[in-house]
């Protein structure tokens, strides 16, 4: 299910090959013309070939209908499309290799379900003179079984080209295990343990004990100043986060909400509660590009005195946390909002992070969206939108030395699981650190659940290297989902997180080593203590180590001189 090629992030002269070998499309490559594939009486489609040789559809003046992503009404939206039979209760992912003939255009791939309803599979930013891949897909629930089809739209008037189509059914149990292994994979090592005793001869019945002292997998939650001298509160939480984000209290609102009347003494002091237990803290954020989260006093300024109270407070709130935190959200959402860009010009974000990047020299810069893996059918927040904007960031002068990072907000209504992966692959292609940054799920009978198969997905992709919850306690409730009653006695929803807290760990165990001396450990990545003693020695000796993903790469042995 993971497929990883290093090349196929880029717009390319020719597409690759299908995935899956196109799955249960047929003729996806288009190599005996439009066999398999149909199109609208009032469109014009054919088969063109490039000068190596490669074989593609083009539809001519591909526009959507006002159904395109909607209800059942629609008919298969200017394109080529495919009948295909699906099946209930199965996950499909879906990729294509997609041009346009001219500029850049908003090409989504649909799936018509046998019920009619138009289900959005992906989406990316097609552009003319090269070939771009959309890697997404679509959760076929009971009532979806029957005849579907497969097509692509777009709202611009443009030819779409289409090519190395893939269609691949997975049943819920092998989306599931092939889950599990790649978590495992990018979780665990195997680690070899070899107890030597005083003439460094192998030991055999020497007794190892392992003790987890810190997971290696950053999962963590929101938190708010309700915490301040809350003992309840305290406990619980720092029981079992190791990453904490301040929910409001760090961003610009909360710290100058009258106009040249500074207050940290809040974050001051959360992020001193934190640091006492060892918990890491993102730092959320310095400025936010939503018009409608800006200080009423900042509003109506000009734009010199906005530039001035900018610069203040990028630089008192940055230099005071410098070195101090993980993260920094830099200028958040700005995929979805410009309040900056509007004042400042088009090039506000990449000077905000470098701005940021020259006074904190150890923090990772994130952007910091939603609805890139939740929501397919938001355009403002495609995958393809948003690598274009962290390339923008990076490649602006000046700031090729700074570390950035991939936020993703992951506010989930219902999962659109295939289609989460295939964004995840889409984001991975970056090689930047990937970060869940404020997961939750709507209200409802299946929030647990729908819960579980996020936080599952997330934690199994080898790209996502932490995962925050947004589960803030409030006494007068939560922004959307909440762990605990104001007693902090665990709801359905953190029982869960309390579940998968303790799957992901290592527990404590003392195996003993064979006549080598030697014992194989399966472990989850994190820091360890290991005590090995051994009845023809009067003391124990201990040893501390660190399992990550490098110790799987080579014989990772440890020699324990008893």
């Amino acid at each position: 299910v993971y497929k990883h090629i290093s090349s196929w992030f880029q717009c390319l002269g020719d597409p690759m090959k299908p995935l899956y070998k196109g799955g249960i499309i047929q003729n996806g490559e288009f190599n005996n013309g439009l066999m398999g594939w149909s199109t609208r009486r009032d469109i014009k489609a054919g088969i063109r070939k490039s000068a190596s040789g490669n074989k593609f559809a083009v539809v001519q003046g591909a526009r959507s209908s006002p159904l395109g992503t909607g209800g059942a009404a629609a008919s298969p939206s200017h394109s080529v499309y495919q009948k295909i039979q699906m099946k209930g209760d199965t996950h499909y992912s879906l990729s294509a290799w997609l041009r346009v003939s001219a500029g850049t255009a908003h090409v989504r791939a649909v799936v018509k379900a046998p019920n009619g309803e138009n289900i959005t599979a992906g989406a990316i930013d097609a552009q003319s003179g090269c070939w771009t891949m959309l890697k997404g897909g679509m959760t076929a629930r009971a009532y979806h079984y029957g005849q579907g089809e497969v097509f692509f739209e777009s709202d611009a008037p443009v030819d779409i080209w289409v090519d190395s189509v893939s269609l691949q059914p997975f049943s819920f149990e092998e989306w599931d295990a092939h889950a599990r292994q790649s978590a495992n994979k990018a979780r665990r090592s195997t680690v070899k343990i070899v107890a030597r005793g005083p003439d460094g001869q192998p030991m055999a019945n020497a007794n190892v004990s392992i003790q987890l002292l810190r997971a290696g997998f950053p999962f963590g939650n929101a938190m708010t100043k309700e915490i301040l001298g809350n003992p309840a509160y305290e406990k619980w939480f720092f029981s079992r986060f190791t990453v904490a984000t301040m929910e409001n209290e760090m961003k610009w609102y909360g710290t100058e909400w009258a106009q040249n009347q500074e207050d940290y003494r809040t974050p001051d002091a959360m992020m001193a509660l934190a640091q006492r237990y060892g918990v890491k803290v993102r730092g959320h954020n310095v400025f936010w590009d939503d018009q409608s989260s800006q200080l009423k006093w900042v509003m109506p300024m000009n734009l010199n005195q906005l530039k001035a109270a900018m610069q203040k407070r990028l630089k008192n709130v940055v230099s005071r946390y410098a070195g101090r935190l993980i993260h920094w959200d830099v200028v958040n959402e700005n995929l979805h909002f410009n309040f900056f860009e509007t004042k400042l010009g088009p090039n506000a974000s990449p000077l905000i992070y470098q701005q940021v990047g020259q006074i904190d020299h150890t923090a990772i810069l994130f952007m910091n969206e939603f609805n890139t893996l939740e929501q397919p059918m938001d355009p403002n927040g495609t995958p393809t939108k948003y690598v274009a904007k962290m390339k923008l960031i990076q490649g602006y002068p000046g700031n090729g030395g700074f570390k950035f990072g991939v936020g993703l907000e992951s506010h989930f209504t219902t999962p659109n699981l295939p289609y989460m992966r295939g964004a995840l692959d889409t984001l991975a292609q970056l090689k930047l650190p990937i970060w869940m940054t404020e997961v939750d799920v709507v209200k409802g009978p299946n929030q647990v659940k729908f819960l579980e198969q996020v936080l599952r997905e997330g934690y199994a992709h080898p790209g996502v290297q932490g995962i925050v919850m947004w589960a803030a306690w409030h006494p007068y409730g939560c922004y959307v989902m909440c762990l605990t009653d104001n007693s902090f006695k665990n709801l359905p929803v953190g029982d869960l997180v309390d579940k998968l807290i303790a799957e992901w760990k290592t527990h404590k165990t003392s195996p003993a080593t064979d006549a080598n001396g030697m014992v194989e450990l399966d472990l989850a990545h994190g820091d360890y203590k290991l005590t090995v003693d051994h009845p023809s020695q009067t003391t124990a000796v201990s040893h501390t180590m660190t399992v990550d993903a490098g110790s799987a790469a080579s014989e990772h042995i440890i020699s324990v001189k008893t």
